[in-house]
């Protein structure tokens, strides 16, 4: 990830028909905003072509849940939209499989990131 661990936060918010992924800077800081911004525009860019790479690069290819998420991504509605010190990235499926496996990868994602993620708002 292009911007520093120590500087941010990971939310990852189980929603009934997906999740909600948001990534802020801890502090008023612009540069890690325009950093956290440019990674997670262009992982949901990729994320809703089926591409999930980059997770399976940073966290292992047999993280849960991300499988499923990279087969069925056509039934996945994937967007962005930027926060105040940050960004987020929203995913909705009417597929109650891609839905577990959305909660499935938040929470590998708790755990891989440690402390510096926490369950939804």
């Amino acid at each position: 990830m292009p911007f520093d661990l120590d500087a941010t936060t990971h939310l990852f918010e189980k929603l009934p028909d997906g999740g909600l992924q948001t990534v802020v800077a801890d502090g008023p800081d612009p540069e890690q905003a325009r950093l956290i911004r440019a990674h997670l525009s262009e992982e949901a860019e990729r994320f809703a072509r089926g591409d999930f790479h980059d997770p399976a690069m940073i966290h292992g290819e047999n993280m849960a849940g991300l499988h499923t998420l990279a087969m069925g991504h056509e039934k996945l509605n994937i967007t962005y939209r930027e926060v105040e010190r940050g960004a987020e990235i929203r995913y909705v499926s009417d597929d109650p499989e891609l839905v577990e496996a959305i909660h499935q990868w938040f929470d590998a994602q708790l755990t891989d990131h440690g402390e510096h993620a926490k369950p939804g708002r």
